[in-house]
């Protein structure tokens, strides 16, 4: 009796006892780019703004996101970006998410550290990984995507080291740089010693830069200041050095693009 009366409550009140029904949630696309340059198929998650779609006019910035694998930085950088355009801290962008296959290869130039060599036998590939950015992947998102001519590039740890590279040998490549942690200990240094002549011999190069690091020990944090002094010399690049000294190297990607992004679009 008192299953039957459950029943015609239930009926009376119009409560729907079936199965909740499921569709997939689709963050984004994912695309195949055969590289000549590179001699392999490199994989692209690509993030479209809310209104994409539907504004066929519209044309987007571009953040080209290192580490940008799923299981890596492009879900978390996605959104944040998501927020800070939701609240208008920055304009709708598209985020391409660059996904590994040697981050250790294709992040460093060649080092003459034996120690270097012995821990990370496959370095050395970062000038064909450049090559690859500027002649077949932004070509490639051009082609395919909306967007206009800003663009900027996101790089941590050995990806901030490549992100560092690319700024002081061609700056030109992108507009913005946001740099994390990078790891200019590479090879003794010897970027950031070079650094000053590389910008010298780049012309009035023009950028600006959100540079960062955590509480990471003085290997990290030195050199990092230390780039953020030679970048300050240079009336082109307009910096925006801001240490994050609560976070550590595992943490600070998160708050610290948060940041930049706000910094880099002038939002306070």
């Amino acid at each position: 009796m008192n299953r039957i009366l459950a029943i015609l409550l239930l009926g009376i009140l119009g409560i729907n006892t079936s199965k909740a029904q499921t569709t997939p949630f689709t963050l984004g696309e994912t695309h195949q780019l055969s590289s000549a340059v590179l001699n392999e198929t490199r994989t692209l998650n690509v993030y479209l703004p809310d209104g994409y779609a539907q504004a066929v006019n519209a044309r987007y910035p571009v953040v080209y996101l290192l580490d940008g694998s799923a299981n890596e930085d492009f879900i978390h950088i996605a959104g944040v970006m998501q927020f800070l355009t939701m609240i208008q801290h920055m304009p709708p962008t598209i985020l391409v998410g660059i996904a590994n296959k040697d981050r250790k290869h294709d992040f460093t130039f060649p080092t003459t550290v034996k120690k270097d060599k012995a821990d990370y036998p496959t370095t050395g590939g970062s000038e064909k990984f450049i090559r690859f950015l500027d002649t077949e992947l932004k070509p490639y998102v051009q082609q395919h995507f909306r967007t206009n001519d800003t663009t900027t590039l996101v790089g941590q740890s050995l990806g901030g080291l490549l992100a560092t590279e690319i700024l002081l040998k061609h700056p030109a490549m992108f507009n913005n740089y946001i740099i994390v942690s990078p790891s200019l200990w590479w090879d003794q240094e010897s970027l950031l010693k070079q650094a000053g002549k590389l910008l010298a011999t780049t012309g009035s190069a023009q950028a600006n830069v959100f540079l960062t690091v955590g509480k990471e020990g003085k290997m990290m944090e030195e050199p990092a200041r230390q780039l953020g002094d030679v970048l300050k010399a240079n009336p082109g690049i307009r910096v925006h050095y801001v240490p994050l000294p609560d976070e550590t190297h595992l943490t600070i990607l998160h708050n610290g693009a948060y940041k930049a992004f706000q910094l880099l679009n002038g939002a306070k």
